[in-house]
């Protein structure tokens, strides 16, 4: 008859080595975690905006509600005041995604005096709102996809066309891609140099307006 001491003894190796070989086995099993690749702009801008961890990164804006996204994104300061003293975003039908040609600040100072933009921001919803649908797109698309499909209509019923133009894309033979496939929560925004769609009465090709 085994004496109990021994028994117990034998019992307790046999768990240790039990548990070594299941901790060995799950650590040999363990697969590392998947890392999902920061969203990737591309165009001759990206380089002077926010990259890395500095505020306004592809990565964070990727999280954030389109409305916050166009915030953070340094050029794009006169075109989101537009959309939100306009409230253009609210015309989409809830939950529908969007495709944004947002016009940096350097083009709306070259189509704008200063007085003519503030005059349609403060006069001329009506104008204004028009302005910015031909801007809005339906939908989530990269600019790959739109080039692919060589068309797309805007919010406003206009028909833009697109073609790749080296590292650019060339919308309705007006304007350029200069930072494209920003993302955020259910939208894609692409930096353009140039306004589109019918121009307000307001417009100043003299481009008097201070940057």
């Amino acid at each position: 008859m085994s004496h109990p001491s021994r028994a117990l003894r034998l019992l307790a190796v046999a768990l240790l080595l039990t548990t070594a070989g299941c901790t060995a086995t799950s650590t040999t099993d363990a697969k590392p975690p998947t890392s999902t690749s920061a969203p990737q702009v591309t165009g001759p801008l990206c380089a002077a905006l926010p990259t890395g961890t500095d505020p306004g990164n592809p990565t964070f804006l990727a999280s954030q509600p389109v409305d916050e996204a166009l915030r953070w994104i340094p050029t794009l300061t006169t075109f989101e005041a537009a959309l939100r003293t306009s409230g253009t975003l609210t015309d989409l039908p809830t939950g529908t995604g969007v495709t944004i040609l947002a016009p940096s600040d350097d083009a709306f100072a070259a189509t704008f005096s200063e007085d003519n933009w503030d005059d349609l921001m403060t006069h001329h919803t009506d104008q204004l709102r028009t302005l910015l649908k031909a801007h809005l797109i339906t939908g989530t698309h990269s600019i790959e996809d739109l080039v692919a499909d060589g068309t797309a209509t805007t919010l406003d019923g206009t028909t833009v066309t697109l073609i790749r133009t080296g590292p650019t894309a060339r919308l309705a033979d007006r304007a350029d891609t200069v930072c494209a496939d920003y993302q955020a929560t259910n939208a894609r925004i692409h930096i353009i140099n140039a306004v589109l769609g019918p121009l307000p009465v307001t417009a100043d090709s003299t481009g008097h307006r201070a940057h």
